[in-house]
């Protein structure tokens, strides 16, 4: 399929689109010639960030509010002809910490949208952004789609259930819905101040400020990885495909990666020293060990396969904050 064919004109509303991933989506669908309205509440908790569309805020319609706001999400909603959804609240510690705040954001926000999309605009496609930790404890080697579900935190449990409402309203309302999981994403636009924003963002911005790196207990455990611009392909490629209708998919990179390796090719690419220290209690409990995904299903169908290998993002992601360093780290 023609990307500028099929986008040209496509009006676009990306909820969370100041923030990592739909940002990044925002910008790629412009250039691609879509008609795009941004929806973010600018909450720092879930990473919005007005930098994050540089010198682009004239090509948007900017609207700044919250998913929990049904009356503005339906408003927003209207006319539009595809939705990515990547609002959420992100923290995993965060969300043991203040489990009815992630239920507001990730449940209900979501809720909203899907009954808001139900009400006032039924014919819209909506892609829903999912994680990969979902999951929980891998059960089975590699992971893939119909992998047991048994999240160990909630912010994963609540995305779990955000994720079902989606597909159910595919289903029993006859939407056009489908699920992107994404695995470690990194890259340009994120919040690299925190780690609740991923490890590896949070890494890379303790690189850029060329102080110690964080490592677990021995950083054996195995993770998937993805560069955003690969992320935001297989969104693209799901928002244009029939074939992703109703469908769930694994968006991951070909290998796997230990958190000691990711590390280690941080401060190789970027900068600053790796601190191997125990596990503090409060994230040993919901550390969930190796995770290993196979991307074979969206390879299949949609054709997707990730194209930036570990060390070309880092160098991507480090040209990108180098000189931007004061928007981005506290």
């Amino acid at each position: 399929m023609n990307e500028l064919v099929f986008w040209n004109g496509k009006k676009i509303l990306v909820t969370g689109g100041l923030g990592f991933i739909g940002s990044n989506l925002a910008l790629r669908l412009l250039e691609l010639g879509a008609e795009i309205t941004i929806y973010d509440c600018l909450d720092p908790r879930s990473g919005g960030n007005m930098p994050n569309i540089g010198d682009n805020r004239d090509s948007f319609k900017i609207l700044v509010n919250d998913i929990r706001n049904f009356e503005a999400l339906s408003n927003a909603a209207m006319g539009i002809d595809i939705i990515f959804n990547c609002a959420a609240y992100t923290s995993h510690p965060n969300s043991m910490k203040d489990p009815f705040n992630d239920i507001e954001v990730n449940c209900k926000g979501v809720m909203n949208l899907c009954e808001a999309c139900r009400r006032f605009n039924p014919n819209v496609k909506i892609i829903h952004v999912g994680t990969s930790t979902q999951i929980g404890k891998m059960i089975k080697e590699p992971i893939d789609e119909l992998h047991p579900e048994f999240p160990v935190d909630i912010y994963s449990a609540n995305k779990t259930a955000s994720e079902k409402y989606v597909l159910i309203y595919g289903s029993a309302y006859g939407m056009r819905t489908s699920v992107v999981r994404l695995a470690n994403t990194f890259g340009p636009r994120s919040n690299i101040s925190t780690p609740d924003f991923g490890f590896m963002n949070y890494f890379i911005g303790l690189g850029l400020k060329h102080r110690g790196i964080p490592v677990f207990g021995d950083g054996m455990q195995k993770r998937n990885i993805n560069y955003v611009g690969d992320a935001v392909e297989a969104l693209i490629v799901a928002g244009a495909s029939e074939k992703a209708d109703g469908e769930v998919f694994f968006a991951a990179a070909d290998r796997q990666y230990t958190v000691m390796e990711v590390a280690e090719a941080i401060t190789e690419r970027i900068g600053g020293k790796i601190n191997r220290i125990p596990w503090p209690r409060e994230r040993e409990t919901i550390e969930i060990g190796d995770a290993v995904i196979s991307n074979q299903k969206i390879r299949d169908i949609l054709g997707w396969q990730p194209k930036i290998e570990l060390n070309h993002g880092l160098d991507l992601t480090r040209e990108y904050y180098i000189s931007r360093l004061e928007k981005y780290l506290a």
